[in-house]
């Protein structure tokens, strides 16, 4: 599968053509890590293959990258890019939900490539968004085109992932932040309620202790141990044995449980909320990109007029947000993609 840039990137590289380089991509998570191999072509990636392997089975990133080679018979290969979920300095690395120390330096040592890179998850999502068809955004609201400004990016999944794109006038450079651990903030006497709830937990309330699959499970239990919404016992079976967002997902479209849809309807409350604060930081008046795990898995749940509504309540600032465009990233793998495509294309 070929995939070229259709935003415009800030990626020097791609004038030098940097063509048939070898690169292994990595996309690390707490749940699965995906590898793929790519070889540079015309501007743009194409990926060979990929693998997934179950992170917590492994002692180590190397464990699986050694795997990985020898499962492919891969060699020679020049470059890797590591997309982590957490912050990257100097190289380095400590993502609390792997529980693994990486470093750049190590696998340019142990695997003789010729460079490594390793950027945060998001930032390399960024990246990868820059290849996405019209096809793979589904829009909430649209106006305007996404390179005319700064752009914001929003994903909920395993943690909450906050990134956007700088508009330099010409190029989209990516960039990214930790604001998923900003401080989260109540707004009605019911929210107060939660946060202290939350509070008891946590101490520090962070927004990815609200807008993340973790979050999902705070808002679900707030509701069913201190407000007493009712949970069909069926119900508590299927979210013990299941996947449970999955779970709270179906019962809230399948079997219209009602603690389940006040759970979706206050998490995408929130999550509205969110994409207001990061837009106004970041002045995204290029746009608004939703991706992460959750906004893709309830897609179909989402009241987009209902959302846009609620995005665009501010103080002073609604005539600008009104006019932001938001979309939904339909497409999975953009995070390894985008990695890839940035190993391929860096330029010291």
């Amino acid at each position: 599968m070929n995939l070229n840039p259709k935003f415009p990137l800030y990626l020097p590289g791609v004038k030098n053509r940097n063509n048939n380089v070898s690169i292994i991509g990595a996309n690390l998570r707490e749940d699965i890590t995906t590898l793929g191999y790519y070889v540079s072509e015309n501007g743009g990636i194409e990926i060979k293959f990929q693998n997934n392997y179950r992170t917590k089975e492994y002692s180590s990133f190397s464990a699986i990258l050694k795997i990985f080679i020898e499962e492919r018979q891969l060699h020679d290969v020049k470059r890797l890019g590591m997309a982590v979920p957490g912050p990257v300095i100097d190289g380095k690395s400590s993502p609390a939900r792997l529980n693994w120390g990486l470093d750049i330096e190590e696998y340019k040592k142990d695997f003789g490539f010729d460079r490594v890179y390793m950027l945060n998850d998001l930032e390399s999502s960024a990246y990868g968004m820059g290849l996405l068809e019209d096809s793979d955004l589904d829009a909430i609201y649209t106006s305007g085109h996404l390179e005319k400004g700064n752009v914001a990016i929003l994903a909920p999944g395993n943690g909450l992932g906050e990134a956007g794109y700088y508009f330099d006038g010409q190029y989209l450079r990516p960039f990214a932040t930790e604001g998923g651990h900003s401080e989260f903030s109540p707004r009605t006497n019911v929210e107060v309620e939660f946060y202290q709830f939350l509070n008891n937990i946590y101490g520090i309330v962070s927004w990815e202790n609200v807008l993340s699959k973790t979050g999902l499970f705070n808002i679900y239990r707030f509701l069913r141990d201190v407000k007493r919404h009712p949970e069909p016992e069926w119900l508590s079976e299927r979210l013990v044995n299941g996947n449970f967002t999955e779970e709270i997902y179906k019962a809230a479209v399948e079997d219209d449980v009602m603690i389940c849809k006040i759970t979706l309807d206050t998490f995408l409350e929130f999550l509205a909320r969110e994409a207001n604060n990061l837009t106004l930081k970041l002045k995204a008046t290029g746009g608004l990109l939703i991706s992460g795990d959750i906004p893709q898995l309830i897609q179909n749940y989402i009241n987009k007029e209902d959302f846009y509504e609620k995005f665009k309540i501010s103080d002073k600032m609604e005539d600008m947000l009104r006019n932001i465009p938001l979309y939904l990233v339909k497409k999975e793998n953009v995070a390894l993609h985008g990695i890839a495509l940035y190993s391929a294309y860096y330029q010291e």
